[in-house]
């Protein structure tokens, strides 16, 4: 009565490494949360659940799985269980696993527990082997920042600076 054809094509899209991600870890959610390539993102993300990145994400993520896509782009620090990188990735990466794969553009520090890196995915820091990495403190710069301090130029009140926070309207 039914017949089984075959519809699959030999590789898997972006997302669908996500969701298979996703799907093999005990989580209440199905699939992956996805920001999409015309999406551009201030501001950090938590999540146990698997994430797709395939627009811009500057501030820091944290999630079971995460994927960045081709289109992807992370400014800010990576923390993860899993964590493949087909995009760009500027900032330190702690995670279990990763693996950078043809394409991917990393510029920080990876600190692992597995490494996988791709021909031509480029990388520029330095990494180091830990067995429990999403435990061990975040890496301290190398240099610290300097101190500045300023007197007042006269004795009249110095002015006051209010910061302004500005956001985009892109959700």
């Amino acid at each position: 009565m039914f017949t089984k054809t075959k519809t699959d094509t030999p590789g898997f899209s972006p997302a669908q490494d996500a969701i298979r991600g996703a799907s093999s870890k005990p989580t209440s959610r199905v699939g992956a949360s996805i920001i999409c390539s015309d999406m551009h993102i201030n501001g950090s993300i938590k999540t146990e659940g698997a994430i797709q990145i395939d627009g811009k994400v500057e501030g820091d993520i944290t999630a079971g799985d995460i994927t960045v896509g081709s289109t992807g782009e992370i400014i800010g620090e990576v923390k993860a269980e899993t964590l493949r990188v087909k995009g760009k990735v500027k900032g330190s990466i702690r995670a279990k696993k990763v693996e950078l794969e043809t394409g991917a553009v990393v510029e920080g520090d990876i600190i692992h527990a597995a490494l996988v890196i791709q021909p031509d995915a480029l990388f520029e820091g330095q990494v180091k082997r830990e067995s429990d990495p999403l435990k061990a403190a975040a890496p301290k710069a190398a240099v610290s920042a300097p101190q500045i301090s300023a007197a007042p130029a006269s004795t009249s009140s110095s002015p006051s600076i209010t910061p302004t926070i500005t956001t985009s309207g892109q959700a």
